[in-house]
């Protein structure tokens, strides 16, 4: 039976951990198929296709159930197609064979032996997740156009940094470049509706595709040439503390959402927890230690947003009478030509968050760079606004009675920037 994750919320007021266990999948039918892409329909099945000469000794190599669908004409023509690189005409003829067959490769098998066993919709949409190389690309296009002759709506997603000549930049932006392309086609597409096929792709794909799918309770699959049926994968115990994520809450939203963006690792010393190491990748850059989110800080930022978010919403407190709004307050220090930015920037805070009664300020900082967050100091909600050469530290005024309003008002705060601010 299909396998998905539970995740188990406590009261949001009170929130603590967000765990998951696996269960049995009693969900609706998925009606998309997520896949990876690995290399196998090219290498070695396509581009050993025989020319007539050799096409005896070919045949005797394949799989003995194979070779009655293998005539030499049919064999002829897929040749001729893949050599001139036609992959809508490569398309039909392999639709025209068992998909079953080896030469039809992983993903092919993969995805008829879900479809055969009812684990997805019969007309699922099918959507392709390629590297960041010419093979991947072709073999995503190729599929794309396999399926479309199928009847099926299919179409293919280029993973930038998703390659194997850069080792660095593979690890540090393919990865988590995977997670948020699937993480961004599972929510478009309801990740209640979708399954993953982690089937075709590097290693380190296949498995970062599976922790992803039981982190969000996406139904994840994989199928090994020497298997005779697709499986579900085992069950992953995933947890996440919140109370770290919250505590954190700023630099982590900021990282999550920009797959570019560095911060300076020396200020975040002083408060830092063991916790966070499976979070983040270090990196010396011109004699400065810098952090990113690791893939797996990736995953836990999407299933945050998968599954607090919307819990959060619902805890916000009421909204502030414009009339009880109040002026940005900003102390007597010499703001140079800060202060306009600054002032703006509070009175846009104040006007587009209905709970924001007003901001002040409390801190100053004329070449301290920083990055532009919100976090809570106690009781108290703080944020830091930046031009990467000023800082100003000011405080938030909310109408929050509840440690778990406060925590709302904190995550949308975050989610916010960039956005409306």
């Amino acid at each position: 039976m299909p396998c998905c994750v539970e995740a188990i919320e406590r009261p949001f007021g009170n929130l603590d951990r967000l765990s998951f266990r696996v269960l049995p999948s009693f969900s609706p039918m998925r009606q998309t198929l997520i896949c990876t892409v690995g290399t196998s329909l090219f290498w070695p099945n396509l581009k050993t296709l025989p020319t007539p000469d050799r096409y005896a000794d070919w045949l005797q190599k394949q799989p003995s159930d194979d070779q009655p669908h293998f005539t030499p004409t049919a064999i002829a023509a897929l040749k001729a197609a893949f050599d001139r690189a036609d992959w809508v005409d490569l398309a039909l003829h392999l639709s025209q064979l068992p998909p079953t067959l080896r030469l039809c490769g992983a993903e092919i098998n993969s995805i008829a032996d879900l479809l055969q066993r009812g684990y997805a919709a019969a007309n699922a949409a099918i959507l392709f997740c390629h590297s960041d190389t010419p093979d991947g690309e072709a073999i995503a296009t190729l599929l794309t156009h396999y399926y479309q002759a199928l009847g099926h709506a299919a179409a293919h997603h280029r993973v930038e940094d998703l390659q194997d000549t850069d080792p660095k930049a593979f690890r540090t932006n393919g990865l988590r470049n995977l997670v948020k392309q699937m993480s961004q086609l599972l929510y478009t597409r309801g990740s209640e509706y979708c399954a993953i096929n982690a089937t075709g792709g590097y290693k380190a794909q296949i498995a970062i595709a599976v922790l992803l799918g039981q982190a969000l309770r996406v139904p994840v699959y994989y199928k090994h040439e020497r298997f005779s049926e697709i499986i579900a994968f085992p069950p992953m115990p995933i947890s996440l503390d919140l109370d770290l994520w919250v505590a954190h809450n700023g630099w982590l939203t900021a990282l999550g959402r920009d797959a570019h963006e560095q911060i300076l690792w020396e200020p975040l010393q002083q408060e830092w927890s063991e916790s966070l190491e499976t979070l983040v990748e270090r990196e010396e850059i011109d004699g400065k230690l810098y952090i990113t989110l690791s893939p797996t800080g990736q995953i836990f930022y999407e299933a945050f947003k998968e599954r607090l978010l919307p819990a959060m919403t619902l805890q916000l407190p009421p909204p502030v009478p414009p009339e009880q709004k109040s002026k940005p307050q900003m102390s007597s220090h010499n703001w140079g030509n800060a202060r306009g930015t600054i002032a703006r920037y509070l009175q846009r805070i104040t006007d587009v968050c209905p709970y924001v009664v007003g901001c002040r300020t409390f801190y100053w900082n004329p070449e301290l760079p920083n990055l532009n967050q919100f976090r809570l100091q106690g009781e108290n909600l703080e944020g830091t606004l930046s031009d990467r050469t000023w800082t100003v530290g000011f405080a938030i005024d909310t109408s929050s009675t509840t440690p778990g309003e406060l925590r709302a008002c904190l995550l949308d705060l975050n989610q916010r920037i960039g956005k409306d601010f």
